[in-house]
């Protein structure tokens, strides 16, 4: 059985003996609060435990570094949607240690598409620098530093946000300010 297929079974399970009552909650946040973190699979709870965050107490968005490589990429969106729709004023841009994005390259990425079959002209985009758009950072506090600046300096983020970075201890979940 695939690894989807043992989600699946787990879930009617889950449904079935309603596991979902103790998570009920609305869409706003309750601190008003949203998090832009690392997608990294051992934040998946430390993150929230860390921070001392429940369900439905904040918007956790997540991606690759917990950077904002463009200001009009899903993550800033995303922020946008939260700060407008959903009444976020406080936002923490929560990178952590030892993050694989600090070591990401197309170069790398090139060779693995490669040796999985995808075609080299797969490559050629006009709107799209895939050495940029496939790149890590090489210091995550210049990277926080930088998402942090993105969203506080973005024309669509008003100046009432408050916009905080931080790096997370990825073993013991302790959180250092960047400043």
């Amino acid at each position: 059985m695939s690894n989807i297929d043992n989600v699946l079974a787990f879930n009617r399970e889950f449904v079935a003996s309603k596991g979902y009552e103790s998570h009920l909650t609305d869409k706003y946040p309750d601190k008003s609060l949203a998090v832009l973190s690392c997608m990294d699979t051992r934040l998946s709870v430390l993150l929230q435990e860390a921070l001392g965050l429940k369900n439905g107490d904040a918007k956790i968005i997540k991606n690759a570094g917990a950077v904002i490589p463009s200001p009009w990429d899903s993550a800033m969106r995303s922020l946008i949607v939260a700060v407008y729709e959903l009444g976020v004023t406080e936002i923490m841009v929560v990178a952590h240690s030892n993050c694989g994005a600090c070591h990401m390259s197309f170069a790398h990425f090139r060779e693995a598409m490669l040796a999985r079959g995808i075609s080299s002209s797969a490559f050629i985009r006009s709107d799209v620098d895939l050495n940029t758009w496939l790149d890590g950072f090489h210091d995550t506090e210049a990277s926080v530093r930088s998402t942090v600046a993105t969203i506080v300096n973005h024309p669509l983020i008003p100046s009432d946000v408050t916009v905080r970075g931080f790096i997370i201890d990825s073993s013991t979940g302790e959180l250092t300010e960047i400043r």
